[in-house]
């Protein structure tokens, strides 16, 4: 619980530094204020269907990874484990952080007992894509991230534990 403030800070950094590459709207950040709030994430951490890796250097936290259990995927694959948030700090890319949660998470799936896992992006996110991607992930469909009336594209991939 402690680290629930941190996780929500870091939450709302990568996400306005990913998705809002052209400037900060009261749309957008009305969303992310209500979306990433300490109590959200104490939410979150108290909820048995819920696992979060956390990776810390000297400072404090600078990634985190959020697996949900009994969430099917919103197309038709037989997972109903989601890789629901992989966030690391921009400034930490490229130092393996993700790669090493992502580890753990699959790892974690696997000791549980978990055939298979599947998340979804942006389909704008080339970056993450990529990530995925070479990490064994397969596309399997599409679907849309909803805020209000809008929808963006997003790009589903899952993943077989072996």
């Amino acid at each position: 619980m402690s680290d629930a403030s941190s996780l929500a800070a870091l939450s709302i950094e990568v996400w306005l530094g990913t998705y809002l590459n052209h400037g900060i709207n009261g749309f957008f950040a009305d969303y992310v204020l209500q979306e990433f709030t300490t109590a959200r994430m104490e939410t979150l951490i108290a909820d048995p269907k819920q696992v979060i890796h956390v990776h810390e250097n000297t400072n404090g936290i600078d990634g985190f990874i959020r697996v949900t259990s009994e969430n099917p995927a919103p197309v038709n694959n037989p997972s109903e484990t989601e890789i629901s948030t992989l966030y690391v700090q921009p400034r930490h890319h490229g130092k393996g952080i993700g790669k090493h949660l992502l580890t753990a998470a699959l790892d974690h799936c696997k000791t549980s007992g978990i055939s298979s896992v599947w998340l979804a992006t942006n389909a704008e996110n080339s970056p993450a894509i990529a990530f995925y991607l070479a990490r064994g992930f397969v596309h399997v469909g599409e679907t849309y991230f909803v805020i209000d009336d809008q929808q963006y594209l997003n790009n589903v991939y899952a993943h077989q534990l072996g």
